[in-house]
């Protein structure tokens, strides 16, 4: 059941100003076999981003609050049915931004996502972990649309989900993908040897292994 390909069809990794201040950007994109109205609903649905994501509450508007059951909560600061959503994403004591923006491709809808962190509020955590950090959370979640708007907007079963994640096909799955979003930061600039030791630390992260000493 999610042992196809990766959620995110194309990852890219930026470095630029964001309200001011040097910020680091995680971008991902894949395109769905839906038109935007279906994946706008998808997305922004008090009854369905339960059945792909995680239970939320709060105020589904513009200037509403959010929060997502166990996870983040924030502000939604721009709402465009069907091609446009920013919010707050807090967590942890820290904020930060996601923007998604949706086009029509074809016979399908091109979503592109931007995790957006300012480079002063995770210093610590991203020397550790890098982008994969939030990106293999997003590719999972963007994993988890896929199956939802698949089976023509079934829930996803999360026992299965959760026995899969811990399987090995779901830990070569997070593997992949971490290795991926270090690629992409190795194309952006970084150094080889630091983004796979990052990459290295993610997938212990998710996986629950041991990471390689450095």
């Amino acid at each position: 059941m999610f042992d196809n390909a990766l959620g995110a069809e194309f990852r890219r990794f930026e470095n630029r100003d964001y309200e001011g201040k040097p910020a680091r950007v995680v971008v991902a994109t894949r395109t769905y076999a839906t038109d935007p109205a279906d994946l706008w609903n998808a997305l922004t649905s008090r009854e369905r981003i339960p059945l792909w994501f995680l239970p939320i509450e709060g105020e589904l508007k513009l200037g509403g609050r959010y929060q997502l059951i166990g996870n983040a909560g924030g502000m939604i600061t721009r709402c465009d049915p069907p091609q446009a959503l920013d919010l707050t994403w807090e967590f942890g004591g820290g904020t930060s931004w996601v923007t998604v923006r949706l086009a029509p491709d074809g016979e399908g809808t091109l979503l592109t996502l931007e995790h957006i962190v300012q480079a002063s509020e995770v210093d610590q955590h991203w020397a550790q972990f890098g982008p994969g950090a939030v990106g293999v959370g997003w590719d999972l979640a963007f994993l988890g649309l896929g199956r939802h708007l698949e089976s023509g907007g079934a829930a996803v079963d999360r026992d299965a989900a959760q026995a899969w994640m811990g399987s090995e096909t779901g830990k070569a799955y997070m593997r992949t993908s971490a290795n991926a979003w270090a690629d992409a930061h190795i194309a952006a600039g970084e150094n080889p040897e630091t983004a796979r030791g990052m990459a290295h630390r993610t997938i212990a992260a998710y996986t629950g292994t041991t990471p390689p000493e450095s």
